[in-house]
């Protein structure tokens, strides 16, 4: 992902309180309500860049799950060892079949 630009904002302070309760209205924060709205003015002007990127996504990023290291971790979250049985590693619990 590319870095984001930081810019420093003056507004009249009503103004902010405005964009502030709109964003919240839509479950936004104020400054993705500026993106927003700035991305909408661009676009109806015809002047959005052809190579702006899309917005950030809304809400928390999606967790990653940590690189296997030795390409057998399948995250099924059973670390009982490399026998790959369950249940005790007897092998007769659990088992289907006509009987012996």
């Amino acid at each position: 992902m590319t870095e984001r630009k930081k810019i420093l904002l003056r507004l009249d302070p009503a103004v902010h309180d405005a964009v502030a309760k709109w964003a919240a209205d839509e479950l936004r924060s104020t400054n993705a309500q500026i993106e927003f709205l700035l991305r909408r003015a661009l676009g109806d002007a015809g002047r959005m860049p052809g190579d702006a990127g899309r917005p950030a996504r809304r809400g928390r990023p999606p967790k990653t799950k940590p690189a296997a290291s030795d390409g057998g971790d399948h995250g099924d979250g059973d670390d009982r060892g490399d026998s790959g049985e369950r249940g005790g590693g007897t092998g007769d619990s659990g088992d289907v079949g006509p009987p012996a």
